[in-house]
């Protein structure tokens, strides 16, 4: 082991999280140490297949079957079973863990991490989420509330570009938005029938991170309706950290990144009682180096981060770092998806669309808004989907040919609608994630080891999913509609979360109200760790919001070194 220079701040990750608080912390002045465990990814120059047709792949895109063999556990969200995305998720041979129950860990090791690969949609939490825990008595209390949050979703929406429609409801607060995505005539009548036959429901265009006008971000462009996003866009017109924030902090000059950089703990000093730098293993030579700063932010993922603070032991914090309460690593939650319906329509068969819209619609939550409802769940869910016109083939016969086959070929076929809801888990105790000292990684370190499920309130909350999803496609003169219900298993929605969660008090939580550690208030941690409760929300918005705001937590608490 040997030490190398000492910063004003040290971020871990490079993902939403990781990037946002290196661009606020440079911005502010830190000389800051970006540590990556993955490649160097540099934004156009290495999306290898950003531009690729169907043609350019010699399996129409799927992967070889012993190529597949790698990436197998990656392959269950279905994106990595493509020759165009694959090179973004990991190696499972390389980068194993365990599964007492089953969990779907989907990892991106690369500079940008999962914002490459990431849905882009875009929603606040609410206070009906924010004091969901403590109306319920599920879990702890939320140490903040969406009035301390709210300026953070204006000033992060203002720089990542977020496309959407502005609704009034509390449930889902409006916010700074770019011109929506356009609904397609289908998606506006479903739109249309849930507003004359529901009181409680309205659909609009997903809220997503895509510039749609010509607004100035620099070195953005505005979206192109190419709909190849998961490939790294060249246009940088959805928001990435390689596209967006970790330009914005290499402008400053007070960023150095190192990539291929495993950080294995975090340094604590007794005498101090604050954190003194972390210790990094070189992915290539294996060296152990010792890096030293006044301020660390850990971003490296729910799952990565908390394994992190649980590899920091010391005779402080002999369970790890931040343990007190021993509920490090416990409350894993991931929202629970895959349940509505899909149907038919006849009509429309004059219309069509322009271009693949990355977007679909977003139906906000309608349940269990007030308290005579009367439900046998708790919490709520929103829908995602879109309508589509159907693939031309299946209308053409086998013994099609001739001016038949031709006419059948430009003809579209009809249009589909499909509602998918994502739903809120719970945070149980018992869902948790632990190491395995006994099943070490290629770098010597311990392996994470999942035992969580979803339980019965999700199991009756998706009956309901499937329920009104159907009751909304019948009333709009849909039709074969068909429900559907494939559960799978946590970490399907790619959004871990609560690993090292908020709270008031230390002997029930890890992190206090500023995303500190409690007991050690040079640590922060922003990415889904922190959160005390799930929402129904996809979360990365509310990760970018958190980190700004501990960023200017830490700028005004945390010595910086004079330029």
């Amino acid at each position: 082991m040997y030490e190398n220079e000492t910063y004003d701040a040290i971020v871990v990750g490079t993902g939403i999280s990781g990037g946002w608080a290196a661009k606020e912390l440079c911005e502010k002045g830190f000389k800051t140490l970006v540590l990556e465990r993955g490649r160097m990814v540099k934004h156009i120059e290495d999306y290898p297949t950003m531009n690729d047709d169907p043609w350019d792949y010699k399996f129409k895109g799927q992967v070889p079957r012993e190529e597949a063999k790698n990436q197998l556990k990656q392959a269950r969200t279905g994106y990595t079973v493509n020759e165009a995305s694959k090179h973004w998720f990991v190696d499972d041979l390389k980068h194993p863990y365990n599964e007492t129950k089953r969990f779907d860990w989907m990892r991106g090791y690369h500079v940008g991490g999962r914002s490459i690969m990431w849905g882009r949609h875009s929603y606040r939490l609410s206070d009906l989420d924010f004091e969901a825990n403590k109306k319920d008595g599920i879990a702890v209390d939320w140490p903040v509330r969406y009035k301390d949050v709210a300026p953070w979703y204006d000033y992060v929406e203002s720089f990542v570009g977020i496309s959407g429609e502005n609704l009034g409801l509390s449930q889902l607060p409006d916010g700074k938005f770019l011109p929506p995505m356009e609904l397609n005539c289908v998606e506006d009548h479903l739109k249309k029938s849930m507003a004359q036959n529901f009181t409680d429901r309205v659909l609009t265009a997903g809220r997503v991170a895509h510039i749609t006008n010509n607004d100035k971000f620099e070195g953005r462009a505005p979206c192109q309706y190419r709909n190849r996003c998961i490939r790294g866009c060249p246009y940088g017109a959805y928001f990435s950290s390689n596209s967006s924030t970790l330009p914005a902090a290499e402008r400053t000059g007070n960023m150095t990144l190192r990539p291929n950089s495993i950080v294995s703990e975090v340094i604590y000093d007794p005498e101090t009682k604050k954190a003194t730098g972390v210790k990094v293993i070189d992915v290539d030579s294996k060296e152990v180096i010792e890096y030293k700063a006044n301020v660390i932010f850990l971003c490296a993922s729910a799952i990565a981060s908390t394994s992190i603070l649980m590899q920091s032991k010391s005779d402080r914090f002999p369970n790890g770092m931040g343990n007190d309460s021993g509920e490090l690593g416990h409350n894993v939650m991931d929202h629970h998806f895959k349940a509505g319906a899909s149907g038919k329509y006849d009509g429309f068969e004059d219309q069509y669309y322009k271009g693949r819209k990355p977007n679909g619609i977003y139906l906000p939550r309608f349940r269990n808004l007030s308290e005579n409802e009367n439900l046998d769940f708790i919490r709520g869910y929103g829908y995602q989907g879109g309508a589509s016109r159907g693939d031309w083939a299946a209308d053409i016969a086998e013994a099609g040919y001739g001016k038949e086959l031709k006419e059948a070929i430009v003809k579209p076929g009809g249009w589909t609608m499909g509602l998918m809801g994502f739903g809120e888990t719970l945070p149980y105790h018992e869902n948790k994630m632990t190491l395995d000292y006994d099943k070490l990684d290629e770098w010597g370190l311990p392996t994470v080891t999942f035992d969580a499920e979803f339980k019965e309130n999700e199991l009756k909350m998706r009956k309901d999913m499937v329920d009104q999803a159907v009751a909304m496609l019948e009333k709009a003169g849909f039709k074969d509609v068909q429900g559907y219900d494939d559960i799978g298993a946590p970490g399907l929605g790619i959004h871990e979360m609560g690993t090292a969660r908020m709270g008031r008090d230390p002997k029930t939580s890890v992190l206090n109200g500023n995303n500190q550690v409690h007991d050690v208030p040079n640590v922060y941690v922003t990415d889904g760790s922190f959160m005390t409760s799930a929402a129904c929300q996809n979360p990365s918005l509310t990760y970018m919001a958190m980190t700004a705001r501990a960023a200017d937590h830490a700028e005004k608490n945390f010595k910086k070194s004079k330029a």
